[in-house]
């Protein structure tokens, strides 16, 4: 969290400890992150800690709620148990059951468990419905989305042993992870993805400074292009950020029109970066997201038995 941007009192999981109760520094220092506000105001709120599937989820509840999107993370270490123990694993998994019984290595396939079972309960928490009937279908180039529930938006992002799921009622929704610490070629990465005031911008930083800065530059572009559904396809080079806390710029450093994308970047568990871009399509804010109300009205009477009342629901 940028040292400027006012703490808000339900962002305990911004501030990660190790344990001992002391507050972890970030490892290139905080001017290295930041949230910026720029959809009509709404800041993306910052990730969750999830550390188990019986863990409170009322704050991914709220988020979602009060800002139209949450996110919710862990490590798949932290959910292993849950993968290895629950008898209800083939019900949780669905459609995806094939693909994890048939994967040989034992990581990769309790990792991929793992990571379904996060999006599975997160977007439970937010609907309001048990996590089996929650139905995941994958979209060319892989991208998770919740069948039959189109108004809600999936990102899902892993790297190490983090994963993290993002959840929007908005609009579209992407999400990078990265270690921290990661190490790389500055000046390679700085040319292949920093637009011309970027790069002019990241010169003019201590050189300390540049490595953190370019990472989450990074993220963000990763963050931005997912939401898009582009992926690679889109040149890092002809969009660009603000170094500090700031919006979208075009590629010579001119702040971009419109407000309808809000950013931000996170240091959870110490050591690794979290990224969100999510857009706000207009959609009302303080719309119910239970997902009776997110069905369709014809639908709701083909599923209600002759003299039953569906509820009243107004779609």
């Amino acid at each position: 969290m940028h040292p400027d941007e006012p703490t808000d009192p339900r962002d305990g999981d911004a501030r990660d400890r190790d344990g001992t109760g002391a507050r972890l520094a970030a490892p290139h220092g905080p001017s290295a992150l930041g949230t910026v506000a720029t959809a009509h105001g709404c800041a993306v709120a910052p990730p969750v800690h999830i550390p188990r599937p019986d863990s409170s989820w009322l704050r991914v509840r709220e988020n979602l709620l009060d800002r139209g999107a949450t996110v919710a993370y862990a490590t798949w270490t932290e959910w292993l148990p849950s993968v290895l123990t629950t008898p209800r694993l083939r019900a949780l998994l669905g459609r995806d059951w094939d693909r994890y019984a048939d994967t040989q290595d034992p990581v990769v396939r309790c990792r991929f468990a793992a990571s379904r079972l996060l999006i599975k309960y997160t977007a439970a928490a937010a609907l309001g419905i048990d996590p089996e009937d929650i139905d995941i279908a994958y979209r060319l180039g892989g991208r998770p989305y919740l069948r039959g529930l189109d108004q809600v938006e999936v990102g899902l992002t892993h790297t190490g042993e983090l994963m993290a799921v993002g959840i929007s009622r908005i609009g579209r929704m992407g999400l990078d992870a990265e270690r921290a610490d990661r190490r790389f070629d500055l000046d390679l990465i700085r040319n292949r993805i920093c637009t011309p005031a970027e790069a002019t911008g990241l010169d003019a930083l201590p050189a300390d400074r540049r490595a953190a800065c370019l990472l989450r530059l990074w993220t963000l572009k990763e963050a931005y292009t997912k939401a898009l559904g582009q992926g690679m396809r889109l040149p890092f080079t002809e969009f660009g950020f603000d170094l500090g806390p700031g919006g979208l710029r075009t590629p010579d450093g001119t702040e971009a029109l419109g407000d309808e994308w809000a950013f931000a970047t996170h240091l959870v568990l110490g050591r690794y970066l979290i990224s969100a871009a999510c857009h706000d399509a207009g959609l009302d804010p303080a719309g119910d997201t239970s997902v009776g109300t997110m069905l369709d009205r014809s639908l709701l009477t083909a599923m209600t038995p002759p003299g039953q009342d569906t509820g009243g629901v107004d779609i």
